[in-house]
């Protein structure tokens, strides 16, 4: 029998517990659903009636070749964001651990880019893309600067994992931050003690003790990076010639300039399945190779 205390509890926990619940599931669960739902109908996104189709949208997704060139685009440029935003965010945060004059100026002007919308640090970029650098390219007479990025297909998806590691970096700089400041003073010590160099200390000591830092930042930049549509849409708006068209940027495209909403969710769908599998995958291998404290 739950006591009147219990029942005060309870009361207390459903207080906190249900305004929660409900922002989850009509946010997430609900729109997931939905959305798994619209895959298999045929809906221009204005009618309020559906079409059952069953699986022929997946059956389209799947021998559409432009569907297949924009995974594969995104699979290349999340392999230069993942590696250059680590390696950017794993110097800054190795950095802003030692003895550096004024690191906490360092690290605020260092986070600066992550709180800037991805949208505006879109047009931004393409602004000095295609006026600044290539102005001072022209005046200074150099081949290279004198011509846009953005206006060739290679130097445009360049651009793009160059401006979205720029910005993840300092999201990924906090938590290496967090991972070098936790790593045990003694145990630096004693490497050092022991005749290790700064290279020595760095690879045998700190490197395996931040690798929970490093299972982390390796997963949100992977997930980030399958999902980016802001900075796509806004630096490259996919072109030249499509040729930076990434998932996301398409299955937009094909929800509301193409109205196919059916269609581009089924797009959505296995997109999530895909990043779900890689990155359960990735963090369980760099989870096995963590260190135990």
């Amino acid at each position: 029998m739950v006591t009147r205390r219990g029942w005060d509890t309870w009361k207390l926990i459903l207080l906190f517990f249900c305004p929660a619940l409900f922002v989850w599931l009509t946010a997430m669960v609900i729109p997931f659903l939905y959305g798994i739902f619209i895959s298999f109908t045929k809906w221009d996104g204005i009618a309020t009636e559906y079409t059952l189709i069953g699986f022929a949208n997946y059956v389209k997704v799947f021998n559409t070749s432009k569907f297949w060139l924009s995974l594969q685009r995104t699979g290349i440029y999340t392999i230069g964001t993942v590696v250059l935003s680590n390696v950017m965010g794993l110097i800054l945060g190795l950095l802003l651990t030692s003895s550096l004059k004024g690191r906490n100026a360092f690290r605020t002007a260092i986070y600066v880019p992550n709180v800037v919308g991805g949208v505006a640090m879109g047009y931004i970029w393409q602004y000095i893309f295609s006026y600044g650098f290539t102005r001072i390219g022209q005046s200074m007479g150099i081949p290279g600067l004198s011509t846009s990025m953005l206006s060739d297909p290679t130097g445009a998806m360049v651009a793009l994992v160059l401006v979205s590691s720029w910005q993840l970096s300092a999201y990924l700089m906090i938590i290496y931050v967090a991972g070098f400041t936790n790593v045990p003073a003694e145990l630096v010590e004693a490497a050092r003690v022991d005749g290790a160099t700064s290279w020595g200390v760095f690879r045998n000591v700190r490197l395996p003790m931040i690798r929970p830092s490093i299972t982390i930042c390796l997963f949100l930049a992977i997930v980030r990076s399958f999902m980016v549509f802001d900075v796509n849409l806004s630096l490259t708006d996919g072109g030249p010639f499509n040729s930076t068209e990434l998932i996301a940027l398409r299955i937009y495209n094909t929800a509301f300039v193409s109205l196919k909403f059916g269609n581009a969710q089924a797009q959505a769908v296995i997109l999530f399945i895909i990043v779900a599998i890689i990155s359960v995958l990735q963090a369980y291998f760099t989870q096995k190779r963590e260190v135990q404290m």
